[in-house]
């Protein structure tokens, strides 16, 4: 089972998750991360870095969220083929709709 970037992520794009994902399993696009669910080891590393609480194993997505399940494997198979691939921590990207814990 494999984890995934929900909503509080979108248009925030801190990137503390990446920083300690053992297999490099996060995309990125304009608007947020995602995690790629092929190559996720369900390892959690990432759940207690990411500032504004927006991963969660797919058993656990809340359910106003169920949709970033399939938009994660959506977006990280397009993201592959277009460099979006992101392997370390970079500065954050805030916008407007950003709202950090």
């Amino acid at each position: 089972m494999a984890h995934v970037v929900t909503q509080p992520c979108n248009d925030c794009k801190y990137t503390d998750c990446v920083a300690v994902c053992p297999v490099e399993c996060f995309y990125m696009d304009d608007k947020m991360v995602y995690i790629d669910p092929a190559d996720c080891i369900d390892c959690e590393a990432c759940v207690p870095e990411c500032p504004v609480e927006a991963i969660f194993s797919e058993s656990s997505v809340p359910g106003q969220w169920k949709s970033f399940i399939q938009l994660n494997t959506d977006r990280t198979k397009i993201l592959k083929t277009s460099k979006g691939h992101i392997t370390e921590k970079q500065d954050p990207l805030e916008g407007p709709d950003c709202k950090k814990k």
